[in-house]
């Protein structure tokens, strides 16, 4: 498959519009975590960032992959990709543990939050029509295809 391909998928569109809304909020979480739990609580919010941001992209990538493939294989990424995301979330998190600075609670909040605030906020544009699946491009400020 061409590159051209890969990058007009939806799946890549909704990683891509998830990580930049979450840009207007995640200064002001590590704001707030820092002054809760110091320099720790920022470090640690900061990781949990990275590790939502990281997870939507690699889930995008995954079942892009899958979508061209076959059924089967979305089937498979998705699922398979779910868990293996979610072993190396629990992977990295433990590994973090063991740094001086790790705070688990801004970790912990950061993760579930951001993927639920995301997630739900996303929800709000995408099309569930079964005539057009994949993005609403009807909102305001996206432009046409």
């Amino acid at each position: 498959m061409s590159s051209a391909t890969v990058d007009r998928s939806p799946e890549r569109d909704l990683a891509f519009d998830m990580a930049r809304r979450s840009l207007w909020v995640f200064p002001a979480w590590v704001a707030v975590s820092g002054f809760i739990w110091g320099m720790g609580g920022a470090l640690s919010s900061a990781l949990g960032y990275v590790l939502v941001i990281g997870n939507l992209a690699a889930a995008a990538v995954l079942m892009a992959w899958g979508a061209r493939t076959s059924p089967v294989a979305l089937m498979g990424a998705t699922l398979g990709g779910f868990i293996v995301r979610l072993a190396v979330l629990a992977g990295i998190a433990l590994g973090a543990s063991q740094l001086s600075f790790f705070e688990p609670v801004p970790l912990a909040i950061t993760i579930v939050a951001s993927h639920l605030g995301l997630l739900a906020w996303e929800i709000r544009y995408v099309s569930l029509r079964l005539a057009a699946p994949g993005l609403d491009l009807q909102r305001p400020g996206k432009e046409q295809k």
